[in-house]
């Protein structure tokens, strides 16, 4: 098993961020300066064509921390951010951006959900060496209840068929703004831990009735659907629930609820 070796840190606003790589994967972390041992810890995943420090998904991050003292973990997807990009990734990428430019919606779906597809195989065992690795740490450690925090897009591609594998992950938020082919609902099927499912109405591309279908197919009791007007790219979120993973892990330094 690959150990976390941490390559960089700094720390701003009371939040400690540190990159890190395992094996090939490169994260980063970000937890309160003040330490807060064995709190609970945020998986969060950012969407296609980005990285883990995007701006939205940096902004979650440290609102995480501060607010609840939590510890957040993201990951370059494969082929994204400082990962090296194979030939498939450039070819799937050139394909997405021809099917777009001329329109040919079907194909950019065939393509996107065969790319995203590809991605979350390859991604969700880098999840679960990361998590290895992480709970190893002394202020993580194996007794951290554990949440994934979501990410548009890609995010929640990988986010679903993570969470259907993974029983250290217990409550879990998703996002729209991605094709809901079946392998994404039979994932969702597995799932039976509390989640969110943000829901951009708007999307250019998507059918919102594949994407309905797929918050149908999650089979857990404690399931929640927000549908705000907008794309994923261009939306404000209205009525979230902020405290949604605060109350399904505990907050830091107490038990879940």
């Amino acid at each position: 098993m690959h150990s976390v070796r941490f390559t960089a840190e700094t720390s701003s606003n009371g939040v400690l961020e540190r990159d890190f790589t395992v094996g090939e994967v490169t994260g980063v972390l970000w937890s309160p300066v003040s330490g807060s041992d064995h709190a609970p810890v945020v998986l969060m995943g950012h969407g296609g064509g980005l990285h883990k420090k995007t701006p939205g998904l940096v902004a979650r991050a440290h609102d995480t921390v501060t607010r609840w003292g939590f510890t957040v973990v993201a990951i370059d997807a494969p082929g994204h951010g400082d990962r090296p990009r194979t030939a498939e990734d450039e070819q799937a990428r050139a394909d997405i951006q021809q099917a777009v430019a001329a329109g040919e919606i079907d194909r950019f779906e065939s393509v996107s959900v065969r790319y995203s597809t590809s991605l979350a195989e390859r991604a969700v065992p880098e999840w679960q060496a990361t998590l290895d690795a992480l709970q190893e740490l002394p202020e993580i450690g194996s007794e951290a209840p554990i949440g994934y925090g979501g990410g548009m897009s890609l995010g929640t591609a990988i986010g679903i068929p993570l969470t259907a594998v993974e029983p250290r992950i217990t409550a879990a938020i998703f996002g729209g703004g991605f094709f809901a082919h079946r392998g994404l609902i039979e994932a969702a099927r597995r799932i039976t831990v509390p989640v969110q499912f943000l829901l951009p109405w708007d999307e250019e591309y998507v059918d919102r009735r594949s994407v309905l279908a797929l918050f149908d197919a999650f089979a857990s009791e404690d399931k929640t659907l927000l549908a705000n007007p907008g794309t994923h790219r261009r939306m404000r979120w209205v009525g979230v629930d902020d405290g949604f993973l605060a109350r399904r892990l505990g907050r830091a330094g107490t038990s879940s609820a």
